[in-house]
C-alpha cells in the first residue's frame, strides 16, 4: 500500500507504472467506503517531487474534482434501501426463500441474503425490454437501422457502436435517469451516420437530441453513481 502523502491539506497516493509516459492524477469516488481517493501516477523514472509538484499545479482542478466526487457519495448514501430505475427510486423488499428479482410497482422484491446478483440479473433482463423500442424508433426515423443488440456491463464505456451497425448498451443505464439512457440512444444511432466524434458527428447529435450537452454532463458527473 503506497504512503500516503499530503501537500496543502491535499492527502493522496502515489502509484508507479510502467505504461506512464507523463504524471497522472486521478480523483474517483469510493463508494463502498464513503470516501474520495486523489491518485498521482507517475512513470517508472519519475521523481517522487513530481507526484507533489502536479498536485500543486493541478489543485483548483483536483478541488473540484473532489467536491464533485464528494456529491457522488452523498447521492449514494441517499438511496437507502433503493435503488433508481430510470429516474424512480424502487424501494428494495427483501424476502426470505426468493432467488429471482421481481418488481411489484415501486417495490423491487429481492433475495433477503446477497441479492445484489439477483438485482444486477433483472437490471440486464430490463435493459434488453427498455433500450430495443427506443432503438427501433430512433432508427426509423433515421433510416438507418442496425445490426444486433447487446446488453453488457462495460467499465470503461456506456455504449457502443461497431462499424457493422453492432449496438452494445450497458445495463448501468437503466439507474440514470430515463432522458440520459435517451440521450445515449441516440448517441449511438448518430454513430450509423458518422462512426467518429468529428465536428460533423456534434452537430448531427445536435439536430436529433438537442440539449445533448447536458446529459453528457450529468454521465461526466453522476456516473460514478450508476452501481448497485
Amino acid at each position: 500500500m503506497p504512503a500516503r502523502q499530503a501537500t496543502h491539506a491535499i492527502p493522496y497516493t502515489v502509484r508507479r507504472s510502467s505504461r506512464a509516459r507523463r504524471v497522472r492524477v486521478n480523483v474517483h469516488a469510493q463508494a463502498e467506503l464513503r470516501s474520495v481517493g486523489v491518485e498521482v501516477v507517475l512513470p517508472e523514472r519519475a521523481p517522487e517531487r513530481a507526484a507533489a509538484a502536479a498536485v500543486r499545479e493541478l489543485r483548483p482542478w483536483i478541488e473540484r474534482r473532489v467536491d464533485e466526487a464528494q456529491d457522488v457519495i452523498r447521492v449514494l448514501a441517499a438511496r437507502a434501501g433503493t435503488v433508481p430505475y430510470l429516474g424512480l427510486p424502487l424501494r428494495l423488499v427483501p424476502q426470505a426463500g426468493r432467488t429471482r428479482v421481481h418488481r411489484a410497482g415501486e417495490r423491487l422484491l429481492v433475495p433477503a441474503r446477497d441479492a445484489r446478483p439477483a438485482i444486477e440479473r433483472f437490471y440486464r433482463r430490463a435493459a434488453r425490454a427498455e433500450v430495443r423500442p427506443r432503438l427501433d424508433a430512433a432508427t426509423a426515423i433515421t433510416g438507418r437501422p442496425y445490426r444486433d443488440l447487446q446488453v453488457r456491463s462495460q467499465r470503461s464505456r456506456w455504449a457502443s457502436c461497431s462499424p457493422e451497425g453492432r449496438m452494445s448498451f450497458n445495463w448501468r443505464l437503466l439507474l440514470a435517469p430515463e432522458r440520459v439512457l435517451d440521450y445515449v440512444i441516440w448517441h449511438e444511432v448518430c454513430h450509423l451516420e458518422v462512426l467518429d466524434h468529428s465536428p460533423r458527428f456534434w452537430a448531427l447529435l445536435q439536430r436529433r437530441w438537442p440539449g445533448y450537452r447536458e446529459d453528457r454532463e450529468w454521465l461526466r458527473r453522476y456516473g460514478a453513481t450508476l452501481v448497485l
